[in-house]
């Protein structure tokens, strides 16, 4: 007999479980909220591609367990499959954290090393997924269900608290740990490794304690045998038998009536997960494209705390151990008393209904995101500014274009870039600048969907000008942009944080680097003959790029000046709360609903069936988001309501559907069979049994995460 904690009814080998658990969500999670900063920050990837890849790899660990529950079913049962995936997904987050340190190899060794990394990953993770809870549940003896019950709920805690803790803190060890130079990706994605490895140790420590079922033979493939069987003895048969009415029917030749009957009650219940994926490809863009968002927001509360963008997520997994109390204590019971008949199926729809309202909310948040980001120009077309470092106002005039109409005033900082027609790819033109009655003309050339800066500045030998590149992408960490000019005849050091730039001299552009964000009232410069005073850069805030005028005035030795070449970022990330709220209020309708409603529609031995069905739909709705990204090329905020209104449009669908289906009790088909085991059954049995699926009416159930 199986040791008890404590003298009660709970085996000691869940403690063993549920800690594996903990960690594995924490590995599986505390990985997956940088993803989408890695590929775009580390790998160089765009915003699509990376999205891309990220939803690729979600929905392969949501086809893989189909593959696990074979293998544990079939051959190895679920100890040894655990075991043995697990080495699997431990030797993937090494290889994935391998691949983030830069010394390994090139770029084209990071990329392969990453993909092998999570391939192996999706094969651990999506392999154990449906054998860990069922593990944990067969430890349980038959009279001990309120202690099964109770478990999974632990169980279920686990999860959420190894999500919680691990969104919060790997984007911290990303961030705020510097290694080989920026972000500490290897870092970030090495301890989730180290957590895998303790998750794998500790379940393998309690492996004297567990009760270990033998395999018992894959439902799945029964299934799917006998669908195929039906379908074959159908199509092969010339003529139509009015006693079989269910193309199922067909079937009857070789496999048992239960079994059929059994199918029938899954097939009904699995066409109503056809619309379910395009929930899940709304929902499981919280760790992309709403991540993304978050990078282009002001992240700062107060002057000290800021919130990192792929740490919004942590809200998710928190408001969901908030919420699931709240609806079923209060809100459902509320509703109730409202005469509202709150059927499973209608909970499901209003979720689908808030999840379109969460992407109705990003919506609005990046119309205003989009305010601050200066857009590329078009074909032909460049973007220009003007920067005037002469002793008064200037007057510019660009050959074939009427800008800059009105005189720049020295030191004047651009209110916006212009728009310089090119009407050609790459274009050479004449530039005439007028300053205190004397006239010069100056020819630059400029590449089409650039953006440049034009310097005037004077010195004894009349005016000057000096055409640089800008950088006017906002940095997708969310850190601004710093550039110096210096117009000094000797070269200056500075030092921002931890950021070293070199100015040459001569009216001179120092690169464009990134910077942490900050406050930075006394910044470090030298020159080779003396040191200079501390700089004043101020607030060097989130998504802004900035350049600094270096200018030497007799009397004080110098002087600078403060541009801001792109706005910083002026939403508040808190303007995400809303969408998080509605997105997993939504999940709590629709998720843990769905599953409750799949599981008490199907008999005991097929409730393997329905999770295999359910775990599809959300790899489908991850197929959809990586269609979309890789395809559409909207604008984000038009690709927003794109999703809302296609969730909208499909919820209108289920509805119709849900309006038309009739539940079902299992238990009085098991009933029914149990009843008649033992005497034969005539043609006219059969058939009422063939036509008279058992029906219930619908009942309000209590929600468990899952």
């Amino acid at each position: 007999m199986a040791k008890k904690l404590f003298g009660t009814n709970y085996p000691t080998s869940i403690c063993f479980i549920v800690v594996n658990e903990f960690c594995e969500r924490f590995s599986y999670y505390g990985m997956k909220a940088v993803l989408t900063l890695y590929f775009l920050n580390y790998l160089k990837w765009d915003k699509d591609l990376s999205t891309a890849i990220y939803h690729a790899f979600s929905g392969l660990c949501y086809f893989t367990p189909i593959l696990g529950a074979v293998i544990a079913d079939s051959w190895l049962g679920k100890f040894k499959t655990i075991i043995y995936l697990s080495i699997v997904y431990m030797i993937g987050h090494v290889v994935k954290s391998v691949g983030a340190i830069p010394s390994v190899g090139n770029t084209d060794a990071h990329i392969a090393l990453s993909m092998v990394g999570l391939i192996l990953i999706a094969l651990g993770t999506g392999g154990i997924k449906p054998c860990v809870a069922a593990f944990g549940g067969d430890q349980f003896e038959e009279e001990h269900k309120k202690e099964r019950q109770k478990f999974f709920s632990i169980f279920y805690m686990s999860i959420n608290a190894g999500s919680v803790l691990s969104t919060l803190i790997t984007p911290i060890l990303r961030g705020d740990v510097q290694c080989f130079g920026s972000d500490c990706y290897a870092l970030a994605f090495g301890v989730p490794a180290a957590l895998m490895v303790v998750a794998l140790a500790v379940f393998i420590f309690g492996s004297g304690m567990y009760k270990k079922n033998p395999p018992q033979g894959n439902v799945l493939g029964e299934v799917c045998k006998c669908i195929g069987f039906a379908i074959k003895n159908r199509w092969n048969s010339s003529k139509s038998d009015h006693k079989r009415k269910h193309w199922l029917d067909w079937a009857e030749d070789k496999y048992p009536e239960r079994l059929i009957q059994e199918i029938k009650m899954v097939l009904r219940v699995l066409v109503l997960y056809i619309p379910l994926p395009m929930f899940w490809a709304l929902f499981d863009q919280q760790g992309s494209r709403w991540t993304l968002q978050a990078t282009r927001m002001n992240m700062a509360f107060g002057e000290s705390f800021i919130v990192k963008p792929d740490q919004m997520q942590m809200l998710n997994a928190l408001l969901i151990l908030i919420f699931v109390p709240i609806f079923d204590l209060l809100i459902y019971p509320l509703v109730g008393l409202c005469r509202i008949n709150i059927t499973p199926l209608r909970k499901m729809a209003a979720g689908m209904i808030f999840a379109a309202l969460a992407f109705g909310a990003a919506t609005l948040v990046e119309v205003n995101v989009v305010k601050t980001v200066v857009e590329p120009a078009p074909a032909e077309q460049c973007l220009l500014q003007v920067f005037n470092l002469a002793e008064g106002d200037i007057n510019v005039g660009v050959a074939g274009s009427d800008l800059f109409q009105d005189p720049i005033p020295k030191l004047q900082d651009p209110p916006a870039y212009e728009t310089l027609p090119l009407g050609a790819p790459v274009k050479e033109l004449n530039i005439n600048v007028t300053f205190s009655e004397s006239k010069h003309t100056c020819r630059h050339t400029f590449e089409e969907q650039k953006a440049y800066s034009l310097i005037i500045y004077t010195d004894i030998t009349g005016i000057n000008c000096k055409l640089v590149e800008d950088y006017i992408k906002k940095n997708e960490s969310g850190n601004p942009n710093v550039r110096f000019f210096n117009t000094r005849a000797e070269a200056i050091n500075i030092t921002v944080g931890e950021t070293w730039f070199y100015v040459p001299p001569d009216h001179s552009m120092s690169p464009n680097k990134s910077v942490t964000r900050g406050n930075y009232p006394s910044v470090g410069c030298s020159l080779r003959s003396k040191t200079c005073d501390d700089l004043n850069l101020g607030l060097l805030d989130f998504g802004a790029s900035y350049t600094f005028i270096l200018m030497e005035v007799k009397e004080s030795g110098k002087i600078m000046t403060k541009m801001e070449d792109v706005q910083a970022n002026n939403v508040h990330i808190a303007w995400q709360v809303p969408q998080y709220v509605l997105i997993t209020a939504g999940e709590v309708m629709f998720s843990i609903t769905g599953l409750e409603f799949s599981y008490s529609q199907a008999p005991n031995n097929m409730k393997s069936v329905l999770q295999a069905g359910w775990l599809l739909t959300v790899a489908f709705g991850n197929v959809i988001v990586l269609i979309v990204a890789e395809g559409a090329g909207l604008d984000q905020w038009k690709e927003f309501l794109l999703f809302a209104a296609l969730l909208l449009g499909v919820c209108i669908i289920f509805s119709i559907m849900a309006y038309f289906y009739t539940y079902v009790d299992p238990d009085q088909l098991n009933k029914m069979y149990s009843e008649d085991s033992g005497k034969e059954e005539n043609d006219d049995d059969k058939k009422n049994k063939n036509d008279n699926i058992p029906l219930k009416k619908p009942e309000h159930q209590k929600s468990t995460r899952m």
